[in-house]
Parts: structure tokens; sequence; C-alpha cells
């Protein structure tokens, strides 16, 4: 069970790597680009996967009280990754609206619910579980992992600050200036603090 714990865990900071689509040129392509993402996704999952096998076993530390502290930061993710969600769909949270060119009027900014502390909340629900299940497991590639994430995560939100700005205008530039990208404020965004 445990040797099936620690490959889930593994496997779980592998997944989350994957490289955020650069939304000019996937608009600009006439076919539906995730003919083309998903396969790259997975294969960039399995380079991953095999480039850290043989790590995945290495613990930094053997606690099982540590899986104590993990729940709570799996919880706390699941949280975030709900309030996220609400009102949005699954193509929305899936990134269909940067990738595909749409026929409907664009919906407005979103800056109320956990938006209005947290300007990527996906982002910060992803982290929270990779630090989970990094915590939990004790592993040395899962904390390796998780760094990888921090510094890709860091590019792809620079990448979609960018095309959200493009999108949105000063709405969103005012917003960016207001809320951090993934440490929450304390209080709410007020759209007239800008």
């Amino acid at each position: 069970m445990l040797r099936f714990l620690l490959t889930l865990a593994w496997l779980a900071c592998v997944a989350w790597l994957a490289i955020h689509p650069f939304a000019d040129f996937w608009r600009a392509q006439r076919r539906n680009p995730f003919a083309f993402l998903l396969p790259l996704w997975l294969a960039l999952s399995i380079a991953v996967a095999l480039i850290s096998a043989p790590w995945r076993h290495v613990r930094v530390y053997n606690l099982p009280s540590a899986w104590l502290p993990a729940a709570l930061l799996f919880a706390l993710g699941i949280q975030i990754y709900r309030r996220a969600g609400a009102g949005f769909s699954w193509s929305q949270l899936g990134g269909l609206a940067e990738i595909r060119v749409s026929k409907t009027p664009p919906r407005p900014l979103a800056v109320s619910g956990i938006r209005a502390y947290v300007r990527h909340p996906i982002y910060l629900g992803h982290l929270l579980e990779m630090l989970a299940w990094s915590l939990g497991s004790g592993l040395l590639v899962g904390f390796g992992l998780t760094v990888m994430a921090i510094l890709a995560g860091a590019w792809m939100i620079a990448l979609e600050d960018r095309e959200l700005e493009s999108r949105f205008g000063p709405d969103y530039k005012g917003y960016k200036d207001h809320v951090p990208a993934i440490i929450p404020r304390w209080t709410p965004y007020n759209p007239n603090e800008s």
C-alpha cells in the first residue's frame, strides 16, 4: 500500500507539469489545437516520468505523521479548486477560451468570489496539491517536481497575464495591480480601488 501511495504521489507531481499554450498561435490554427496539445502534454508527462523514475522511491524523510498536515493542504487545495470552478464551465477551466476563436461575446472579467482574493486560484490549488503529495510522502522527486512546477507556473502565469491583459485591457491591468497572482489578499478586491 505504501509503495502504491508513493508511486501515486510521484505521478501526481509529474502530471501537473504541462506547457501553457501560446494563445495567438493556437487561435490561428484551423485544426482543433487539442489534437496536438493533448498528445504533447502526454508525451511531456511521460518524459518527466521517465527522467524522474530512478528517484521515485528516494525519501527525504519517512514520517507517517507528515500525512496530517498534507491532508490539510489537500483539503485546502480541493476547496480552492471548488471555489475557482464556481461559475465556470469545464471548457473555460480547460483553457478553450485561450486557444479557440469564439463566435459568442466574451464573458466579463471575473473579479469576484475567490478571484477577488487571488488572480490564479487554479495554480494555487495545483501548488497546494503538489505540496501535499510531497510533504506527506517525503519523496525527494516530489519536492524537486514541485520546485519545477513553481518555476513553470511562474512562466505560465506571466503568459496568461499577458494574454488576459490583451483580451481585457485596462480592466485586467487594474485588477492585476491590486490582486496577487498566488498568495491571496486579506480583503476582497473592489474594482473601484483602481
